[in-house]
């Protein structure tokens, strides 16, 4: 039987493997050390790419879950895709997709030295056309990304978290 999580708690998604060294212990409050491994040890190496695999399948799995708003709350003003998101997260109680997270990030980034770079955005693109891009495009990541993909750009990010966004249970 599953133990169940209770859904008004904030679920945070864990990349690295740190909470595994408590395994080396053996119970007597010291840790034997093993003169047989090497710092650079290829099957480490291979674990750790199990373990994001695996995890990368919870969060998809978890994203695949939270259903998209059909209905939307209100027009928002915003500044910035960056902005919009922030605000879109507060308003649904919802967290958006590692990869629509990347995206919106990228999609500010390609505003810096336009003519219009100091523009509040949503005089440029209405905040319902805006919003609802949003929502299409994370509706795609979360049906359609591939784990196996996900874990990818994971291990060759240096900071993937900074791209997760907490996961707030309200299924």
């Amino acid at each position: 039987m599953k133990r169940s999580i209770p859904w008004n708690d904030q679920v945070d998604v864990i990349l690295s493997d740190e909470s595994s060294s408590d395994a080396d212990d053996d119970g007597s409050g010291t840790k034997q050390a093993n003169d047989n491994v090497s710092i650079d040890e290829p099957a480490k190496e291979e674990s750790s790419e199990g373990v994001i695999t695996k995890r990368a399948a919870m969060y998809q799995d978890y994203m695949k879950q939270i259903q998209i708003p059909t209905r939307r709350g209100s027009v928002i003003p915003f500044t910035s895709w960056t902005g919009l998101s922030r605000s879109i997260k507060q308003l649904y109680g919802q967290p958006l997709h590692y990869l629509t997270n990347i995206l919106i990030n990228r999609w500010d980034k390609m505003r810096i030295g336009s003519e219009d770079e100091d523009i509040p955005l949503d005089t440029i693109i209405h905040p319902c056309k805006a919003e609802a891009s949003i929502w299409l495009i994370e509706e795609v990541h979360r049906i359609t990304t591939s784990h196996h993909h996900l874990a990818k750009l994971w291990l060759s990010d240096p900071m993937p978290y900074a791209f997760i966004d907490p996961i707030f249970p309200k299924l």
